[in-house]
């Protein structure tokens, strides 16, 4: 009998064989991930606030908070989901051409623009370019076969990372050490940027993608994927009604046979533990994250560029948060039990960092704040996706992180509306920051709340254990006594080999260790 191990094994090289465009997949995994670095490198990022409050542009502070960043979070909201399935239908590649343009565009405005419109049109189209960060994560898994998954997640986030860390240390390194100004600074990323398009304008296309090319895969000999297999779609008889056609037609399409799966998935309640809190922490961070820069400018007003220490606090949050991701891969706890007490302790240290955020006039603790307050949120996002990943499918999986990713653009939507827009509340953001840390410290109470009901479930329920099934050998042995006794009156009952009924159990042994102590990766 040969292990199931190696017959994976032995099912590999037959598809890389098959597949020409694998051949090469190391070239063009490493020119992906150079691509990915470059596009990172925007070392004029962290001071675009200074910038726009300085005498270059001399906006004025109610402006950028209540007229200019707004805009950002309205515009993402809007091309969210065009741009989602675009990426799919086009191939990924012609949605990286489009974020490189996007990227561009938006340092043209940023530095020929002078006026309140102008700056609102760069946020649109810095919504774009965030948008589109979905075209690289998923072209990425386009390029290999699906057991190379989880290291190619590794090299592309590595590089993310990787550019994100030299890009703000670069910037700081200008302005600190080198005192270019801020202008210049822009110049720099606007030629960084139009390298990193050229760089997406060689990119190889693949033939397919995860919903709307899926028929290629099949032409070749693949295997079809997870959903085919649950819902195979049913022919339509010959005689169908051009109305009942259609309908059908619409239930088979891949999307809606999707969402019914996930309606199915969503009694799962780790699945929906983890995705709530994916649409109310994640709305919250991006919300001090888009502010929190205008807030160290009011902490710390000043006109001399060198003394601005925004890129070393970008870049140490960046390094925190790799170092936080990574260690959560080694946390092996029952997150069935204790999920909700450690989500619930994060939101804790979150909603006192920003209130120290919030009521600090050193710049120095509002800087180290935002770094503990980053890699706060990063230590849970692993364990959030490999919880939810767990138990979906490779599409349903893909499909779960943007719905979350919607309705937390939606929530985070509502929130900016409400408390920053001039045509609302229109407050100062430091009187935000204020809401904030209300909002993270209802978010606590809640969690809080959750975990001591599952915890007095667990001790209550350990007072007064359930009886415990006996192993089907034991139970086996019981039903052929009980035959004897009975002086085997009747038929015998035809046992399963002994090798199927051995992997059964063995297998029912493994899915339950899983779903009490499920380890999350990094």
């Amino acid at each position: 009998m040969v292990p199931s191990g190696q017959v994976a094994e032995k099912q590999e090289p037959p598809e890389l064989g098959r597949h020409p465009e694998l051949k090469s997949w190391r070239c063009l995994v490493f020119y992906l991930c150079f691509y990915g670095f470059m596009a990172q490198m925007r070392p004029g990022e962290s001071f675009i606030t200074p910038y726009l409050l300085g005498t270059d542009k001399n906006f004025t502070q109610e402006q950028v908070t209540n007229e200019i960043t707004p805009v950002l979070s309205y515009s993402y909201l809007a091309v969210l989901v065009p741009v989602f399935l675009l990426t799919d239908y086009l191939r990924y590649k012609p949605v990286l051409v489009l974020q490189g343009l996007s990227y561009i565009s938006v340092w043209l405005l940023l530095l020929l623009g002078d006026s309140v419109l102008h700056m609102q049109f760069m946020e649109l189209f810095y919504s774009l370019t965030m948008a589109a960060r979905i075209a690289y994560s998923s072209y990425v898994f386009s390029l290999v076969c699906p057991a190379r998954y989880q290291r190619m997640a590794g090299y592309s986030r590595t590089a993310v990372l990787l550019g994100v860390f030299a890009s703000s240390v670069l910037g700081q390194l200008l302005v600190t050490v080198g005192r270019v100004p801020f202008s210049t600074v822009n110049y720099i990323s606007l030629g960084f940027l139009t390298f990193s398009l050229v760089l997406a304008l060689f990119l190889k296309r693949p033939k397919r993608s995860l919903f709307f090319n899926r028929a290629a895969p099949a032409r070749h000999g693949a295997s079809p994927s997870e959903l085919d297999r649950m819902n195979p779609a049913p022919s339509q008889p010959a005689d169908a009604k051009p109305g009942r056609a259609l309908l059908g037609a619409w239930r088979d399409w891949t999307l809606v046979r999707m969402l019914r799966e996930l309606g199915d998935h969503l009694r799962l309640p780790q699945l929906r533990l983890w995705s709530l809190w994916w649409v109310f922490n994640s709305a919250a961070y991006y919300l001090i994250v888009y502010y929190v820069h205008i807030l160290w400018n009011v902490v710390h007003p000043t006109t001399d560029a060198s003394s601005v220490y925004n890129g070393g606090a970008d870049a140490a949050s960046t390094l925190l948060g790799a170092i936080t991701s990574f260690s959560a891969g080694f946390v092996k706890i029952r997150w069935a039990l204790w999920a909700k007490l450690v989500i619930a302790g994060v939101t804790a240290v979150q909603a006192a960092l920003v209130f120290l955020m919030y009521s600090t006039s050193n710049i120095w603790l509002c800087y180290v704040a935002f770094v503990l307050f980053r890699g706060a949120y990063q230590f849970l996002v692993p364990i959030a996706t490999f919880q939810i990943a767990s138990s979906l499918s490779k599409e349903l999986c893909a499909l779960v992180f943007g719905v979350n990713t919607f309705f937390a653009t939606v929530l985070k939507t509502i929130v900016i509306l409400i408390v920053a827009d001039k045509r609302c509340l229109g407050l100062p953001v430091r009187s935000q920051f204020l809401v904030y840390f209300v909002y993270f410290l209802v978010l606590f109470i809640v969690y809080l709340s959750a975990a001591m009901l599952v915890i007095l479930r667990h001790l209550r329920e350990g007072r007064h254990p359930p009886p415990a099934l006996p192993p089907p050998q034991e139970e086996k042995a019981e039903q052929v006594l009980s035959l004897q006794d009975r002086g085997l009156s009747g038929p015998k009952p035809e046992a399963p080999p002994p090798a199927l009924e051995d992997s059964v159990w063995t297998a029912g042994l493994a899915s339950r260790e899983q779903n009490q102590q499920p380890e999350a990766k990094a």
